[in-house]
């Protein structure tokens, strides 16, 4: 039987240096997420889960240990509620083997 590593695992050997004066990734507009768009694909497609699901049925976002993959501005086209832009120099993902 082999060692099954986590998801979590993997992204922890990353590093993540967050520009708090300007996020990359933001949600245009919080009422689209909690009213016209029922699905919420973001919470579920983000493979470093930046998108949450609150109480209030809208959708959290935490750009920190974000991949920079992109999943979230193509899972939310139809909406177009995500303003997406790779990060400044010197700050975002540092992948750890690549």
């Amino acid at each position: 039987m082999s060692h099954m590593v986590k998801i979590e695992e993997k992204l922890y050997q990353n590093r993540y240096i967050v520009d708090e004066s300007r996020p990359h990734i933001h949600i245009r507009s919080a009422d689209v997420c909690s009213g016209s768009c029922s699905a919420k694909p973001c919470t579920v497609c983000c493979p470093a889960a930046c998108y949450t699901l609150g109480e209030d049925g809208g959708v959290t976002l935490a750009t920190d240990g974000c991949l920079e993959c992109g999943t979230c501005r193509v899972i939310c086209q139809d909406n177009k509620n995500i303003a997406w832009d790779y990060p400044r120099g010197g700050y975002g993902i540092s992948y750890k083997f690549g």
